[in-house]
């Protein structure tokens, strides 16, 4: 299976922390589905999206991640974001 690079970008006080995960789709689902779930939990309040816990590509896990930050941060404005390393 294809191996992808997932970076987190974790916003601070202190500047700004990185951290890459690599894995397959099933992989790194599984190592984000906390993430998922923290986001699907807030999904039925107003203006929050709706959260795909198994997404079927790279790129709509990205969205996903990046969408239940937002939908768990107190103010809806997450300071952590994910995007895809291109290999």
């Amino acid at each position: 299976m294809k191996q992808y690079t997932i970076k987190q970008v974790r916003f601070g006080f202190n500047g700004y922390r990185e951290h890459d995960y690599t894995g397959t789709l099933p992989e790194l689902i599984e190592k984000f589905s906390f993430t998922l779930l923290k986001g699907h939990s807030w999904e039925h309040e107003r203006g929050n999206k709706k959260i795909n816990m198994q997404p079927k590509t790279i790129r709509s896990l990205i969205a996903n991640l990046n969408n239940a930050e937002s939908n768990a941060a107190a103010n809806g404005s997450s300071n952590v974001s994910y995007e895809l390393v291109e290999a």
